[in-house]
């Protein structure tokens, strides 16, 4: 049986230059590819989709013009032999697939197929026989219509340069390339080593080591009462110290004198250059490290900003590390934010200059200062407006601004009327508010005109809508040049919402963007406890 416009023996020429030798694999994908092909009316622009890597897509590219170069080819890799063509367009086409039972006339091509025979016990010349004579009558065919998310080709993301590495890489990957990311397949390249890297030092016993100078911090634990180190790198070690490290289980000891060489960098000077180029506004650490390790303080009280690319970069090079509080934190005086290490004793000066590379610039950590407010409080609501119901919103938010430093200058009570609204925001503006919040009409009933009403006041830049629950219905933006909140109705009943996560943020003068936003998402689904924590606890972080 033909395949195609070739004859058997004709394909098996055209699959070993292809393919190297002639598969059984690819000789049955012959067959198949030729029975979807039958079945696609003339002219239809098609595309494949195959379910297996073996064999089958080599048929695919030699006998239509699909390939994963051109992307007309798509392969998942769900371990089943089947390919299917379909029209690019609508997604509609035919799949072929090895069917199993019908292989039952066949018993080399099952043997084969059902891996049921050791490879040197298959008679080759008989299972070409049973594969020419089969074709496509083993196959099952079925008409199908291909999920709409295969259908196209997605635009091609932007092209970012890897800080890490160098070279140019999808920017949809992430903020460093995958190959930094530890998908690399590599042990070597060049003159780089990927593998786990260690220099050659020479161990020496404790006791020969009196009068010395110890290489590294050795830590002592007393457990539930201390840590920290026995003696540090450049101390001269004498008889006492012999005693303190082997009583701790230390009974060896890397000294100065065996140092390696430029190629390798020291644990405490390698952090204190990451230290140097993390630490921006507001933060604070103690230059002298210990144990490779350094800690960052808020200098001031304030909310904690992080690079969040620049920390993912930095944490997916090897060898480093940098730990923080969550981003967006309220933070006193004095207390600590995060801690970076260089995690061996020696780092690869390659691998060093990787990691301050993905740093970038710099900084990774701020503080920024809250800022004392002007704050109007616009209550929304017509069964308000008229006394039907008390008013909560007033003190509610009066008591979570003042509790940050703020100052609340003016409030107002309007109906769900746009003009109302509108009369009360700009009221605000003229008494000197710098920060307008309003609450209620924020969803989508018709008489939530809230957010209409500001437009008309002079509203721009705004963000509606946070992946927070409760309070996705709320906003930020833009009044002429005040900041505005829109609060949903949902802040009365929950004592903790959207609104106290995005406070912070604005009171710090940060830019807020809809990929901040985006990032809420994870760990924006409060947990309703019965005594709120809050902002100790997972919320919003």
């Amino acid at each position: 049986m033909n395949i195609g416009e070739y004859t058997f023996e004709d394909f098996k020429k055209k699959a070993k230059q292809f393919h190297g030798y002639p598969a059984p694999g690819l000789l049955i994908g012959g067959y198949m590819v030729e029975a979807a092909k039958a079945r696609i009316p003339e002219g239809t622009l098609y595309e494949a989709m195959v379910e297996t890597g073996k064999c089958l897509p080599d048929a695919v590219q030699m006998q239509t013009p699909c390939s994963t170069g051109n992307n007309w080819m798509k392969i998942t890799l769900l371990g089943r032999y089947a390919v299917s063509l379909y029209d690019k367009f609508t997604g509609e086409g035919v799949r072929v697939a090895v069917d199993q039972k019908k292989l039952d006339k066949w018993p080399e091509i099952r043997g084969w197929f059902m891996k049921e025979k050791p490879k040197a016990e298959q008679d080759t010349d008989k299972l070409f026989s049973e594969i020419e004579q089969a074709g496509d009558t083993i196959c099952s065919i079925q008409p199908i219509t291909i999920a709409k998310k295969y259908i196209g080709h997605g635009h091609m993301s932007t092209i970012d340069v890897c800080p890490v590495c160098g070279e140019a890489y999808p920017g949809s990957d992430g903020s460093i390339c995958r190959g930094c990311q530890g998908e690399a397949p590599y042990e070597t390249m060049g003159d780089a080593t990927c593998i786990d890297e260690a220099p050659d030092l020479h161990a020496v016993p404790v006791e020969e080591a009196v009068g010395k100078k110890a290489a590294h911090d050795m830590t002592g634990i007393v457990p539930g009462e201390s840590k920290g180190p026995i003696t540090k790198a450049g101390e001269t070690l004498d008889i006492g110290d012999v005693c303190r490290l082997q009583r701790i289980g230390k009974y060896n000891v890397y000294l100065e004198e065996n140092l390696p060489g430029d190629e390798w960098v020291h644990e405490n000077d390698a952090v204190k250059a990451f230290a140097k180029r993390m630490a921006g506004k507001g933060i604070t650490y103690d230059a002298n490290p210990e144990e490779g390790k350094i800690n960052f303080f808020a200098e001031e009280p304030g909310m904690l900003s992080i690079d969040l690319d620049a920390l993912s970069r930095f944490n997916l090079s090897p060898d480093v590390m940098l730990a923080t509080r969550h981003d967006g934190s309220v933070m006193p005086k004095g207390k600590g934010v995060g801690g970076t290490r260089a995690i061996p004793l020696y780092i690869a000066r390659d691998r060093f200059s990787r990691a301050l590379t993905a740093l970038g610039e710099g900084p990774v950590l701020e503080v920024h200062p809250l800022k004392a407010a002007k704050v109007g409080i616009l209550v929304t609501g017509t069964e308000v407006f008229q006394g039907l119901i008390e008013d909560k919103f007033i003190p509610i938010i009066s008591s979570k601004v003042i509790k940050l430093g703020c100052e609340v200058v003016k409030t107002a009570i309007a109906p769900d009327e746009r003009e109302a609204i509108t009369a009360a925001a700009t009221g605000m503006l003229d008494a000197g508010c710098n920060l307008i919040i309003t609450t209620a009409g924020m969803s989508v009933d018709p008489d939530d005109v809230t957010r209409a009403g500001l437009v008309d006041a002079g509203l721009k830049n705004d963000l509606y809508g946070v992946p927070v629950l409760p309070g996705t219905m709320s906003l930020v933006g833009k009044l002429r040049n005040a900041s505005i909140m829109g609060v949903p109705a949902c802040a009365l009943f929950y004592q903790t919402t959207a609104f106290d996560i995005l406070l912070p943020r604005v009171l710090s003068g940060q830019a807020i963007t809809r990929k901040d936003l985006a990032r809420l998402g994870e760990g924006g689904f409060c947990m309703g406890c019965k005594t709120c924590s809050f902002p100790k606890c997972p919320f919003g972080k």
